[in-house]
């Protein structure tokens, strides 16, 4: 349903003329990409693209119909966020990103196709966070969203080496450090992508991060040699199917809770003074990097995460997986 106040007759007109037969709403679009989270069991994710998408139709009254969305729509969008929902500027981008994650799925679907992105000429905000991983027992959790956490989360060498060597009766707390150490031996791999992946007869290591699919102009794939390290640990849990299996029969959430609850409780058994969730590995594995000389653009590569724009240079720099294995390798034998 189009909300018609919005527009003069000659505007109309001229929106439901442009509209191409077969288009679909951009309400369709977003309900189709939610249920696909939600089948992949991220209802979390699910949720936090379903307040983005409320804030969307809200802003528009009623719907839009894919064809119909513009930059001035965005721009829009976005003065609305920040003066009418007065939301904070890396609130405001992370809802932006939702919304043009959506849009670029239905590109990719054949769904819409535009002569203009509507997001060609939205700037991100500046130094928006990263999200992390939040404990289970935040007291912010009931919302059903992640939040923006800016406490340092790595750890030092000596601090991986203890959770790597801790001896280990209670299985709970075998599977959180087997999970922590596989997470920092195979480049800070996030836990959805871990538990996905295909080991069986896998000596490379090849995909592309779950969280990043459809948020970017052409996925980037990262590719690295299994180090041995991680060898012993994936054959310990490899169930027949090639996927890692700790024999816990509950949903995904359910699962990533349960880590990021044993992985807490290990860091605090191990005396360790720098709060631990699984994040850490990950955010470990590029500061250890980083202290040793590894160029940024490498550790990038390895984590997945996409090159900065404000080093256009490295766009004509392709880096490939012998780099990353040199990389994970130096990180790995500093742990020696």
């Amino acid at each position: 349903k189009i909300n018609t106040s919005s527009y003069t007759c000659t505007q109309l007109v001229e929106y439901l003329s442009s509209v191409k037969q077969g288009a679909i709403s951009y309400s369709v679009a977003s309900a189709d990409y939610m249920q696909n989270l939600i089948k992949e069991g991220r209802r979390t994710t699910a949720s936090l693209y379903q307040r983005a998408s409320d804030y969307f139709i809200e802003f528009v009254k009623y719907d839009i119909m894919l064809d119909g969305i513009t930059p001035r729509t965005i721009k829009d969008f976005d003065i609305y966020l920040k003066n009418v929902r007065r939301l904070a500027p890396v609130t405001c981008g992370m809802h932006m990103a939702h919304l043009k994650a959506i849009i670029n799925q239905a590109i990719r679907d054949k769904k819409v196709s535009y002569d203009t992105h509507p997001f060609e000429y939205y700037e991100r905000p500046a130094g928006m966070p990263k999200e992390r991983d939040i404990s289970v027992d935040h007291p912010c959790r009931h919302i059903g969203v992640r939040i923006a956490v800016y406490k340092e989360r790595d750890i030092s060498v000596a601090d991986v080496k203890k959770i790597r060597d801790a001896e280990i009766k209670e299985k709970s707390q075998r599977v959180a450090r087997d999970v922590f150490m596989l997470s920092y031996y195979l480049g800070g791999i996030n836990l959805m992508d871990l538990m996905q992946y295909n080991f069986k007869d896998a000596k490379i290591m090849e995909y592309v991060r779950e969280k990043s699919k459809n948020t970017k102009k052409g996925d980037m794939k990262i590719s690295f040699t299994i180090p041995e390290e991680a060898k012993p640990i994936i054959k310990r849990w490899m169930g027949r199917n090639g996927k890692l299996d700790f024999g816990y029969k509950y949903s995904y959430p359910n699962f990533r809770n349960y880590v990021t609850k044993e992985i807490i409780r290990l860091g605090e058994r191990l005396e360790i003074e720098s709060h631990v969730v699984y994040y850490s590995a990950r955010k470990s594995f590029v500061q250890h990097g980083f202290e040793l000389g590894i160029p940024l653009e490498t550790l990038e590569y390895c984590i997945g995460q996409s090159m900065k724009s404000n080093r256009p240079i490295f766009n004509y720099v392709r880096i490939m997986r012998k780099h990353a294995d040199e990389a994970i390798r130096k990180i790995l034998d500093n742990l020696k």
